[in-house]
């Protein structure tokens, strides 16, 4: 069988082969024009009357009517387009982007930050490829040489890419402003007159990725009115249709994103792409390899040519917050949702602005800003401090006499009627002397939300990438040299010796003041920089606060009663 398949192809090239001078001779010849199609420069052999544009004659179905003639560049080139903020290299193969890089943003290396994952998209595609359920026919729209209008741009410009072989016909325009991260892009595919559907895509993750925790970070996120998904990587398919509306919808990681934002928001939806990748292990050149996910997502009209805007950028604030998003109710009609504050978002995000503000006043580097505003915070909770200590030796103080009321009732079993009477006698003492059971843990409640709210912050702070401060190079990664980590567990241990604990056994005390400065260390160890620099100098001006604390009458007496206590234990 494969001896007369090979007989076959061979007799097949001949008879090409020989018919090449006839075909030369008496066939059809094509337009001058075409012969230089797909060339630098070249203009558009597509019958327009706007030279900007392919042609678009709208049929019942609101597709694009093929070309009368076939439409195919004979040789590949590229279009570069530039603004303000990045530099786009098109090629006219497939249509697609070969580089995109932010010109304000540089990569971990310090160079330009290109924002196409080259090794992901050699195997799982480029930005603005075509997704097709079709894939004979995904292939033939990502490989095939287009007829494109322009070979290079200042924005603002709009550039055209055209594509027609008598039964494919494929149009793809983009639309460039001077300013900002958002693309215009329009595409339209039919096969034999009939539209069909092929989302435009950003398929295989960021370039700015090159560790296993940066991909870690990569999501699927999405919103319709004040409705925002976000999901995770374990719970996105590859190749999985997820039905709109959406009023933008993309894929991001912990500092940039590349989300659509359809015209027709009723009819959009979109695939959700998911694949594997071999990268080595901590980004370096070395044998060990390290797996890891790569996401992408395409979005398109399900009822005709697709029509949206692209947003491929910086996760900032003020960036996210320029691009208007008509159509939204119910939240504020702008990107600023792909930022995931977390759930004290109400907080975290006033605290970003503040600590913004800090830095663009009063000190301008972000390393001392957050010094700066760890100060303001804890000067504000001082009084939450005070009341900690007084609720605590209150406590102290009735100490002796709930644990005599507790004695009288132990010989009763928790079920015991007679039980509850134990409850309500210490109930009246608590009322008697003036003290809140929960008035020690109550200070600390109030503190919590905003140490959260902080460490949310300052994990999504793309200002704080790259961000030097003194021996920290990066705000945004691991401190190098693990110093701050270390202050953190040395201030921790210096805080807890200082701080008296009501109603602890001297034992687990000691324990305790061991065991949470040394995992809490440990849990820090690989933190943000910034993130180790809030809490090691919170702990250290803890210590001043306490230290002039434990000199006044209410502090000495707290430490008098918590000593006497200690001399109890031990005889």
């Amino acid at each position: 069988m494969e001896r007369r398949l090979l007989v076959v192809f061979a007799l097949t090239f001949l008879v090409i082969m020989l018919f090449q001078p006839l075909l030369k001779k008496y066939g059809p010849q094509p337009p001058a024009k075409q012969e230089n199609a797909g060339q630098p420069g070249a203009p558009v052999p597509v019958p327009t009357q706007n030279p900007t544009q392919p042609t678009q004659v709208s049929t019942a179905n609101d597709g694009i009517a093929p070309a009368s003639a076939p439409l195919q560049a004979t040789s590949e080139s590229e279009t570069v387009i530039e603004n303000n903020v990045y530099r786009i290299v098109f090629t006219n193969r497939g249509g697609r982007v070969k580089s995109w890089v932010l010109k304000k943003y540089t990569d971990d290396k310090g160079g330009p930050l290109e924002l196409v994952n080259t090794a992901a998209a050699e195997k799982y595609g480029y930005p603005l490829m075509l997704w097709s359920y079709d894939e004979t026919l995904r292939n033939k729209l990502n490989s095939v040489l287009y007829v494109a209008n322009s070979s290079a741009a200042m924005a603002p410009a709009e550039i055209a890419f055209a594509y027609d072989d008598g039964d494919v016909s494929v149009q793809k325009s983009y639309k460039f402003d001077r300013d900002g991260y958002v693309v215009g892009v329009r595409t339209s595919v039919t096969v034999k007159g009939a539209q069909v559907t092929a989302f435009p895509m950003w398929p295989a993750g960021f370039g700015g990725d090159t560790t296993g925790p940066q991909y870690a970070t990569g999501q699927i996120v999405y919103q319709y009115d004040s409705k925002v998904e976000r999901l995770a990587i374990k719970k996105i398919s590859g190749g999985g249709t997820l039905p709109g509306p959406f009023h933008w919808a993309g894929v991001s990681d912990q500092y940039f994103a590349a989300v659509f934002l359809p015209q027709d928001p009723q009819n959009a939806a979109m695939v959700t792409l998911h694949n594997a990748l071999e990268i080595p292990h901590g980004g370096s050149d070395t044998k060990q390899m390290d797996k890891v996910d790569v996401l992408g997502a395409a979005v398109g009209n399900l009822k005709g040519s697709t029509d949206v805007r692209l947003y491929v950028g910086p996760k900032a604030l003020s960036d996210l917050e320029s691009v208007a998003v008509p159509g939204i109710t119910g939240a504020e009609p702008d990107l600023r949702a792909i930022i995931d504050f977390g759930w004290l978002g109400i907080i975290a995000r006033p605290l970003f602005l503040w600590l913004k503000w800090m830095y663009n006043h009063i000190v301008p580097n972000w390393g001392w800003a957050i010094l700066l505003q760890t100060l303001v915070i804890n000067l504000a909770l001082l009084p939450l401090r005070l009341s900690q200590m007084k609720s605590m030796l209150k406590m102290q103080r009735v100490a002796p006499q709930i644990k005599s009321i507790q004695e009288k009732y132990k010989k009763y079993s928790l079920r015991d009627p007679r039980k509850a009477e134990m409850n309500e006698e210490i109930s009246a003492l608590y009322k008697k002397e003036g003290v809140n059971p929960a008035g020690g843990c109550l200070p600390l409640v109030i503190q919590m939300p905003f140490l959260f709210a902080y460490y949310r912050m300052l994990n999504v702070a793309m200002d704080l990438r790259h961000a030097p401060w003194m021996w920290v190079h990066d705000l945004s990664a691991p401190d190098p040299w693990h110093i701050l980590p270390v202050a953190i567990i040395v201030t921790m241990l210096i805080m807890q010796r200082m701080t008296p604990q009501a109603g602890m056994d001297p034992a687990q005390q000691k324990m305790m003041n061991i065991m949470m400065p040394g995992m809490l260390g440990l849990m820090s160890w690989n933190l943000p920089a910034g993130l180790g620099l809030y809490w090691s100098a919170g702990q250290l001006i803890g210590i001043v606060q306490q230290s002039v604390m434990n000199r006044t009458a209410l502090g000495r007496e707290m430490r008098e009663m918590m000593e006497k206590r200690a001399r109890k234990k031990e005889k």
